[in-house]
């Protein structure tokens, strides 16, 4: 498996930008996906973003497309989430997670229930 550590979360108007890392370490999983997840309480975790570690393939949830970009420095084993636009629906705890890409980067993100997270950092936007 692996060790993630998220970072970068805070507080922003409506209108602005957060850039969230994860740093990574050594993955044990040989097909890996990586992807960004966030929850607000009372509500059920949803998919924001994933990558496919090795080929850099992206799937982006629709509420984020055009506003989040998910990146990767496979160098330093970081994971990245731009977040550009943040609205106030935005605000959750955002955790990364990573797993084996067996079905997909859509798949991870809609579907999986990823075995590796990291503990949360939290978004918050206002008006």
């Amino acid at each position: 498996q692996v060790q993630l550590v998220e970072s970068g979360g805070g507080s922003v108007t409506a209108g602005g930008s957060l850039r969230l890392s994860c740093a990574a370490s050594r993955s044990t999983y040989r097909n890996e996906c990586k992807g960004w997840f966030r929850q607000v309480p009372g509500k059920e975790r949803e998919g924001v973003a994933g990558i496919y570690t090795y080929s850099g393939a992206t799937y982006y949830h629709d509420d984020v497309k055009g506003r989040f970009t998910i990146s990767q420095d496979t160098a330093k084993n970081v994971l990245y989430l731009q977040m550009d636009s943040l609205r106030p629906s935005d605000t959750a705890m955002y955790y990364c997670a990573a797993d084996e890409c067996s079905f997909g980067v859509g798949y991870f993100v809609n579907e999986a229930r990823p075995r590796s997270w990291g503990q949360g950092t939290q978004v918050t936007v206002s008006y």
